[in-house]
């Protein structure tokens, strides 16, 4: 830990080495909140359609307009809560989900000193057994989701993970080679 002067007053600050790859973990979550917030809410509108053609059956059968518009104004209030609500929970069950799986992800990259692929399956199948453990049920129902999570999260993540890591080291060269020649034309004398 490194120790600097500020003013008259000490400030510490450890500078950590990020591993080539490492994925910037409040990035990814906010990223998982978004999608989930889209997921969630475009699940729940389309279920919403089914409730919408029961409100056009109640229109065509009352006669008063006043009825007609409380009718469509209740349907379209309680369209917009459902809509909301699944906005809400989808957002937070994946940004829940995507911080756990990559903040374990880098915790095991920086305990381990290295970016393999047995992170990305080691986080991947703590993450859906984390999330089985959760899951409503008996103790016996959890235990067989925490099992199943954790097969599957593993399973899943593996080849993904080593996609991944394929994907890094590609972008890795394509970066690293334009400097080289940069270097290069720079040491040549005209």
């Amino acid at each position: 830990m490194e120790e600097v002067e500020n003013h008259g007053k000490s400030i510490s600050s450890a500078k950590t080495h990020k591993l080539a790859g490492t994925v910037n973990w409040g990035t990814a979550t906010t990223v998982g909140i978004f999608a989930g917030m889209l997921y969630g809410g475009s699940k729940e509108a389309a279920a919403s359609v089914s409730k919408d053609a029961e409100v056009t059956l109640k229109l065509g059968s009352t006669p008063d307009k006043r009825e007609q518009y409380r009718l469509m104004r209740d349907a379209m209030e309680k369209r917009f809560v459902r809509v909301t609500r699944g906005s809400i929970v989808g957002g937070v069950r994946l940004g829940m989900f995507t911080a756990t799986f990559y903040g374990l992800q880098n915790w095991l990259a920086e305990m381990r000193g290295v970016r393999d692929v047995y992170n990305i399956a080691l986080s991947g199948s703590a993450t859906a057994a984390a999330f089985g453990l959760i899951m409503p049920g008996s103790l016996i129902w959890r235990a067989r989701n925490v099992m199943m999570g954790s097969i599957l999260g593993a399973a899943f993540c593996f080849p993904l993970g080593w996609v991944q890591l394929k994907m890094v080291e590609k972008a890795n060269e394509q970066s690293i080679a334009p400097r080289k020649e940069k270097a290069s034309k720079a040491l040549e004398l005209p």
